[in-house]
């Protein structure tokens, strides 16, 4: 499989436990009233404690060496801030609202991915983006006349997210995965500590810390499947693929939450596949072509 198809894979993945930890974190919120600063904190600790277990407490210092701190530290920066946006706008957001806004992502990494990372992006791709968003406008149809506070709140989050998608990519040249992984975790749970802690809350309902512990694994392994596609495929490539997030937010938000979507959603999906088919079609064609290019050239007598 080319690389830039297992990056697909890895962001389509990736993205469904995005769509569980929206769920998860909204279900923390509205129905067992968990303050927001001990979500995003215990969410940082459960990636350290699942980190910890895969790898084994004894390397665990190992992944705190870095080539480029700098970039660390600004990505790590990034990813609290999100986070942080995020779970706030699920809590005075429908799920669809909040992921409507995070699907413009593709379009600003993309016009981000030209002078930052100096990849070219095709009108083949360009197209599908906006084809795909389209989409998702069909999906959400927002209606803007009378706009809820809690989407600055998205807006942030969006805006936080592709530039750290930026720094992700230029991170991949010098440091591992997991190192990069580790380091957002790490910062994330220094800074949200002095907030959570003021407003902890002991729950007497073990499905509340089951649900709590979850949110480290299901953030700290889809960033890492993010990490890896963004470190085998360029940013223009993988970030389109984060609509497949809609399939699987629309189904958690009626399975959870009693949303039932409409036949708008229905055709809004379709027109999301159909935009990412087209995707995977073209790589499948420039993979094609990058490998009759390489080929040597027999020379004529």
């Amino acid at each position: 499989m080319p690389d830039r198809l297992k990056a697909i894979l890895l962001t389509c993945i990736a993205v469904t436990l995005f769509a569980a930890l929206d769920t998860t974190a909204k279900y923390l919120e509205t129905r067992l009233n968990a303050p927001i600063a001990q979500i995003v904190w215990i969410r940082f600790l459960g990636q350290i404690f699942w980190t910890a277990v895969v790898v084994g407490p004894a390397a665990m210092p190992k992944l705190l060496i870095t080539h480029n701190l700098k970039l660390q530290l600004v990505r790590s920066a990034l990813l609290v801030s999100t986070t942080i946006l995020n779970f706030l706008a699920v809590k005075y957001l429908r799920l669809d609202q909040t992921l409507s806004i995070t699907f413009l992502t593709p379009l600003v990494v993309a016009a981000l991915a030209v002078p930052f990372l100096g990849e070219h992006v095709g009108w083949h791709r360009i197209s599908a983006i906006i084809v795909g968003f389209i989409g998702v406008l069909v999906v959400v149809r927002p209606g803007f006349t009378a706009l809820d506070p809690a989407f600055v709140f998205a807006f942030g989050s969006m805006l936080a997210y592709s530039l750290m998608m930026i720094v992700t990519r230029k991170l991949s040249v010098f440091d591992a995965p997991l190192v990069t992984l580790s380091y957002g975790a790490f910062i994330g749970a220094v800074g949200a500590a002095p907030f959570a802690i003021p407003e902890w809350v002991w729950f007497s309902d073990p499905k509340a810390w089951a649900l709590l512990l979850l949110l480290g694994a299901l953030g700290g392994g889809g960033h890492f499947l993010i990490i890896k596609a963004y470190g085998i495929a360029p940013v223009s490539t993988v970030t389109p693929f984060i609509y497949i997030e809609l399939i699987s937010m629309l189904a958690l938000s009626y399975a959870v939450f009693g949303d039932r979507p409409d036949h708008w959603s229905f055709i809004g999906s379709l027109v999301i596949v159909a935009s990412g088919l087209y995707l995977i079609h073209r790589e499948r064609v420039a993979h094609r072509e990058s490998l009759m290019a390489m080929e040597p050239i027999e020379e004529k007598e």
